[in-house]
């Protein structure tokens, strides 16, 4: 499972021109699932995006959770399981079936209490980045 995460001042995302979920400051969540990925795994992710000191403390230095005042928007990403090493058109083969990742997606987004998008939909998403501060985490 891999999440590619950005602090944000705000994000939102829109399904067919209307806001299915949207965010102050917090973390905008872009997940990927791959196959062999389980509950356990999520629970892992989710656990480590709860505790990742991203923000800035009193002193301006990152190290404070997301803690109160701070949410999350989970975006279901297959793309970030792209393999673009062999030729121009990149292959999904390791991205996990929706049958398979739609569950861990919502796993997740539920142990974040995060807004999120729609699983499987063409999706526009729209974030101000805060930092910026983008890191790629895998479980």
């Amino acid at each position: 499972m891999r999440a590619f995460i950005q602090r944000v001042s705000r994000a939102s995302v829109r399904v067919d021109g209307e806001v299915a979920g949207e965010i102050g400051a917090g973390l905008l969540v872009l997940l990927g699932v791959t196959h062999d990925d389980t509950e356990a795994v999520a629970d892992k992710l989710a656990d480590k995006l709860l505790k990742l000191r991203v923000f800035p403390d009193a002193d301006g230095r990152m190290n404070e959770p997301l803690g109160p005042g701070r949410a999350v928007l989970c975006i279901s990403q297959f793309t970030l399981y792209g393999d673009a090493r062999k030729g121009n058109r990149p292959s999904y083969v390791a991205a996990a079936p929706p049958e398979r990742a739609e569950p861990l997606y919502a796993r997740v987004c539920d142990a974040l209490d995060a807004q999120r998008g729609v699983f499987g939909a063409h999706m526009e998403v729209e974030l101000v980045n805060d930092g910026p501060v983008t890191l790629l985490i895998e479980a």
